[in-house]
């Protein structure tokens, strides 16, 4: 072959390369024959009719993200800023749709994103839309998915993953936050006192309850103490009231020694001549008889 039958193979040669082209894992390749669509192209090696057929442009399948910012007004009138985030996809049966029915479908759907928050955000006061976030969304992909599907687009999901407020709005939300702790700390720490209260006076009731026991014990054990003594001297030859002197002048000086043991002590100074035990009890048995008296005309009247 000559020099000019090279220089004609090699053109042609080319310009039949040209006609192979690669398409990628997880796109599709849309070719154009005369500026008409003719088909689409899955991943591999293809080819198509050169100078005559074009690939207008690649379409990928994979899931997309979408972040949209909305600003919107709550039920109770505070300003507030929703991040939404949109996944989507593109259906392998309706490249066509995709392709050539939307100029730019990330506009459209930010929209449609904005149409729906202000329609659903406005109806809901501020903490419902933290709790009802999830019903947002759902309402999001909800009337998404029913627009976009005419034009080729799934919406795999619909997220809402920020509520921002206004700042000074939530400066107040931590304020009116901060009130009702310390509000339930205040109402726990007057139970804390009150129940600390009650058992205190239970426990000062219980202690009064024993000593008034030791009191009364210990009454009872001097009694039948004296009532021994009594009946050793009467047994030595000494009549009732003599013991009894004998025994209220040794409870005297028993009483002034303890009281001299203790500095802090008061002492009150009683006769101290040598009847006066003797007296001290002709005292005591007299107020006791007139007690006695006194205690018997009341009852006598009461009967009558």
């Amino acid at each position: 072959m000559n020099l000019i039958g090279y220089i004609w193979v090699l053109p042609v040669l080319f310009i039949i390369a040209s006609g192979f082209f690669i398409v990628k894992q997880q796109t599709i390749a849309v070719v154009e024959r005369l500026g008409k669509f003719t088909r689409d192209y899955g991943a591999g090696f293809n080819f198509k009719i050169p100078i005559i057929d074009k690939v207008a442009g690649r379409v990928s399948l994979r899931i997309q993200q979408l972040d949209v910012i909305v600003e919107t007004k709550t039920l109770d009138d505070v300003f507030v800023h929703l991040k939404i985030s949109v996944q989507f996809q593109i259906q392998r049966d309706h490249v066509y749709n995709a392709f050539y029915k939307l100029q730019n479908p990330h506009e459209q759907i930010t929209a449609f994103i904005f149409d729906t928050v202000r329609a659903e955000v406005p109806k809901m006061k501020l903490d419902g839309v933290f709790v009802k976030k999830e019903e947002i969304a759902v309402a999001i992909q909800r009337e998404l998915k029913e627009a976009m599907l005419d034009y080729g687009y799934d919406i795999v999901k619909a997220l809402v993953t920020d509520i921002d407020p206004d700042e000074n709005v939530k400066i107040a939300m931590n304020r009116i936050n901060a009130a009702e702790r310390e509000k339930v700390a205040a109402q726990h720490e007057g139970d804390a006192q009150r129940i600390l209260i009650v058992e205190r006076a239970k426990a000062e009731a219980e202690s009064k309850r024993l000593q008034g026991k030791g009191i009364a014990d210990q009454r009872r054990e001097i009694a039948r103490g004296l009532e021994e003594s009594v009946g050793v001297l009467d047994k030595a030859g000494i009549n009732s009231q003599e013991a009894s002197a004998l025994i209220v002048i040794t409870q005297h000086y028993d009483t002034l020694q303890s009281i001299g043991a203790d500095t802090n002590s008061n002492l009150i100074l009683l006769p101290n001549n040598p009847n006066a035990a003797s007296s001290m009890l002709n005292d005591m048995v007299t107020s006791l008889v007139a007690a006695n008296k006194i205690n018997e005309s009341a009852h006598t009247k009461k009967i009558e």
